[in-house]
């Protein structure tokens, strides 16, 4: 049997893994430091984590559920007691594409991150609609690459990277800086500040006597017709003369002209998940 090591199994994300992992063909030992952790993992789980050079010395797989800037850290702190040809998968890409995982060519490097469900697409069920992050109920896709190892080992951390983000209806095979640039630079530097920009647009309009709920309505409503109309998946549909003009006019006060050349340089993207590794505490 495929034995798995998962580091971090009692936190909120290994958690998560660990529920997902249960019942599928790998066995796992199940990694924690903390007293909280191993209690939470005990609770939720059902299982007690194990003491942690045991599970890697034996590991075909280890699974790093540990905190994106610690990755680079505490792989250093594990990788001489992996045996040859064992697998390592991080659920980030800031660490390897900053070049901060230990050097040892006989083992396997693999990143997986979850693309978290799809905002258009339609849940079968309310616990579907309601499960943001995915994982639970809701499919989503995900996206993985095979840093370093042998192509056979891909097939392996993606059947892997499957159970852990389940019910996965896609799997994307990417490059390393692929992942780097979709995160954080796509989602998080861009997105989620648009996210956040829209929020305080809305806030500014209820400020300015809208009821909020009506301005709640309006924007997420607006936002799923323009989404469907800016991605192709409402081809027939098309923005107004007045939303084009409106467009138009915002975008030099909203944006600076150099701003996606500022972000999506791969300078940017390397100083970016850099500073990811390097935030304290």
């Amino acid at each position: 049997m495929t034995k798995v090591a998962l580091l971090g199994a009692g936190g909120k994300m290994g958690v998560r893994l660990s529920k997902n992992l249960a019942g599928s063909r790998f066995e796992v030992d199940h990694v924690e430091v903390s007293e909280e952790g191993r209690k939470r993992l005990k609770d939720e789980v059902g299982v007690d984590a194990v003491p942690a050079d045991n599970a890697l010395a034996e590991a075909d797989v280890v699974l790093m559920a540990v905190p994106d800037r610690l990755i680079g850290k505490i792989a250093h702190g594990f990788i001489d007691k992996l045996k040859p040809g064992a697998a390592v998968i991080v659920l980030d890409a800031a660490a390897p594409y900053a070049g901060e995982m230990p050097e040892r060519d006989d083992v396997t490097y693999f990143c997986t991150h979850p693309c978290h469900p799809h905002i258009l697409e339609v849940q079968d069920t309310k616990e579907a609609q309601a499960d943001y992050f995915g994982g639970i109920a809701a499919p989503q896709g995900i996206v993985c690459a095979l840093i370093q190892g042998p192509e056979e080992h891909y097939a392996l951390c993606e059947e892997v990277a499957k159970l852990i983000y389940q019910p996965v209806i896609r799997s994307h095979r990417c490059t390393l800086e692929n992942i780097a640039v979709l995160e954080p630079a796509l989602s998080e530097t861009v997105a989620a500040t648009l996210s956040l920009a829209l929020r305080e647009a809305t806030d500014r309009a209820v400020s300015m006597g809208v009821p909020e709920a009506a301005a709640h309505d309006f924007v997420l409503g607006h936002l799923k017709i323009e989404l469907a109309i800016a991605f192709g998946i409402f081809p027939e549909g098309k923005f107004s003369d007045g939303a084009l003009l409106a467009i138009d006019k915002a975008k030099s006060v909203i944006f600076k002209d150099d701003w996606l050349d500022q972000i999506f340089s791969l300078d940017a993207v390397k100083q970016s998940v850099e500073d990811i590794c390097n935030q304290q505490g």
